[in-house]
């Protein structure tokens, strides 16, 4: 006669039901993280997640990978607590590993995170467009990266960066050629937002174009020299706060994106993001996401689909900004331009 199972026996098997179970569903959908060291949590493996912080005014974009953290831009200085919050929102505590930090350019509200994440957080390395800034905040973080001694390289067009987890970084802009001309005249005035870092995250079926600052200059600059396939992403990070020194009708038509997403501050004393930005991301059909009316704004994907998950509100909403253009006397109109 078989023995009948008993009551541990049967708990046992019930466990491991659960267990096998949990597993199926994180390898299924992959949105259940998995902690890799103390102070972080990164997703599940075969998981991409992009998450545009709020962080006011400026840029921070965590990219995170099965294997790696990837912070894009890193928030204004006044910013640094919020910055701090976000990141441990995201699963990132006070001495958690950030493995690259991608600067687009040297604006305060691109950098202006630098101090607290060098001497806060393990950073494996940084990379930035390299061009020097005279400002106390990109002089005060370069003397830090040394004395952390935290590697640091310039991106140029053609580089790519690998990401971990089967995801990279392909860059587009600046050119080598772009960079030579600021170098070679010491007369011309460096501009910064059309010198930026600008690439394209690609992980399977699924990309996003960066874009930092970059204005119609770069974009012409872009859409010059690099081939339609390399610029068509899923997700656009709308240029310059979406402001209308950038999202020229050629760069939306090259890049050809479903969603557009864009970090600014409300109220913005640049009036952020302009009217004529919304309205041209409206006629192409693109869904817009904003920090100020979504919150976070978080991506999930697999490789081959992806989702867009706003910490609150809905997508393609614009009323506060058309609210404040109705309401409020535009002091500084037609300013944009975040020096």
């Amino acid at each position: 006669m078989r023995k009948m199972f008993g009551r541990k026996s049967l708990l046992g098997l019930a466990g491991a039901l659960v267990f096998f179970l949990a597993q199926f569903l994180m390898h299924q959908f992959g949105s259940a993280p998995s902690t890799r060291s103390a102070g972080e949590v990164r997703p599940a493996e075969g998981t991409l997640v992009v998450r545009m912080l709020e962080i006011g005014q400026g840029d921070a974009i965590l990219v995170q990978t099965g294997t790696e953290n990837i912070l894009i831009d890193t928030a204004d200085v006044d910013e640094r607590d919020r910055l701090r919050a976000q990141l441990s929102q995201a699963g990132i505590e006070k001495g958690g590993r950030i493995d690259k930090i991608i600067l687009t350019h040297p604006h305060a509200d691109h950098i202006g995170g630098m101090d607290v994440l060098l001497k806060e957080y393990a950073v494996g390395a940084v990379y930035d467009n390299g061009q020097p800034s005279n400002s106390p905040i990109y002089r005060g973080y370069m003397k830090l990266l040394a004395e952390k001694q935290v590697p640091r390289r310039a991106l140029t067009a053609g580089d790519t960066l690998e990401l971990g987890g089967g995801a990279r970084f392909e860059v587009v802009a600046p050119t080598a050629a772009m960079i030579d001309a600021v170098h070679a005249k010491k007369k011309k005035k460096s501009d910064p937002n059309n010198e930026c870092v600008v690439g394209r995250l690609v992980f399977g079926e699924f990309s996003m174009m960066f874009t930092g600052d970059a204005e119609d200059v770069e974009e012409e600059e872009i859409l010059a020299h690099t081939p339609t396939e390399r610029l068509r992403s899923t997700v656009l990070k709308v240029g310059h706060h979406g402001s209308k020194t950038s999202s020229t009708p050629a760069f939306l038509e090259a890049v050809h994106p479903n969603v557009g997403l864009i970090s600014c501050g409300f109220p913005s004393k640049y009036w952020h993001p302009h009217k004529s930005t919304r309205t041209a991301l409206s006629k192409r059909s693109i869904d817009v996401y904003s920090t100020p009316v979504n919150g976070m704004i978080t991506v999930v994907s697999d490789g081959k689909t992806y989702r867009v998950e706003p910490e609150k509100g809905d997508k393609n909403d614009f009323g506060i900004y058309e609210k404040r253009e109705k309401e409020e006397h535009k002091d500084e109109k037609g300013a944009g331009r975040k020096k």
